[in-house]
């Protein structure tokens, strides 16, 4: 049976799979703040569907399970960068063109940083450290994200869609070789779940090198296509 591993963690101890679905979490302060970003970009569909995708994240019972489970923290940090972050940059205001390098490099050193054993054990132990976590990585990757969609040109979107691309897939491949487990974290709880560690980290890796790369191509698709008709549109005039 699981014990709490994690006192300190956020989201509580990891939960056996027969608790999992019932372990929402209903923290007010989060709720509150949750329905205010909402009320704030209420007008922005892509903003409300952002929030949804931080209420999947932060609410349902994937923060549960992400104290358990690897793989389904990838899928937490997933959604945060990969899905909810570009949503979130599509509903701010348009700003003038931002260093998408600059932000390219700070997003990807936010991400692989805190994958570092040492960083993401601190982080599911200290809640303090937890939130730094969660909102470095979101704040950074709303910042790359904004960067892109305001690049000059659907080429200069595509091919920095596709470095995060390829940065995101070369983190998962690196965590789905590794040889051994590298985050004590997660060093009982799988157990429960017919998992080994390593089999639960080679799935997070997988989830992080395939899965998460469909969002960058829906991006460097949407690019393109506006590339194409920006194209077609000046050999028209």
């Amino acid at each position: 049976m699981s014990v709490g591993i994690l006192p300190g963690s956020y989201c509580g101890a990891a939960p056996l799979p027969a608790q999992a679905l019932s372990a929402w979490n209903l923290d007010p302060l989060l709720l509150v703040a949750l329905l205010i970003l909402g009320f704030a970009l209420r007008r922005s569909p892509a903003g409300l569907a952002g929030v949804m995708v931080l209420v999947l994240a932060f609410v349902s019972p994937l923060c549960a399970v992400s104290v358990a489970l690897f793989s389904a923290r990838v899928v937490h940090h997933v959604l945060l960068v990969a899905v909810a972050a570009p949503l979130l940059a599509a509903a701010l205001p348009r700003a003038r063109a931002m260093p998408t390098g600059l932000a390219f490099l700070i997003s990807t050193a936010v991400l692989w940083g805190w994958h570092q054993p040492a960083a993401y054990d601190l982080a599911l132990a200290d809640m303090a450290v937890y939130w730094a976590m969660q909102l470095s990585l979101l704040g950074s990757a709303v910042w790359f994200w904004r960067a892109v969609l305001g690049s000059r040109g659907g080429i200069a979107a595509v091919l920095w869609s596709l470095a995060g691309l390829m940065q995101m897939g070369a983190l998962g491949a690196l965590l789905t070789f590794a040889p051994e487990p590298l985050y004590a974290a997660h060093a009982l709880a799988p157990l429960d779940w017919g998992l080994t560690p390593l089999a639960d980290q080679q799935l997070g890796g997988l989830i992080m090198w395939v899965p998460a790369m469909l969002p960058y191509l829906a991006m460097i698709a949407l690019a393109g296509r506006q590339s194409w008709r920006a194209t077609a549109g000046q050999g028209a005039a």
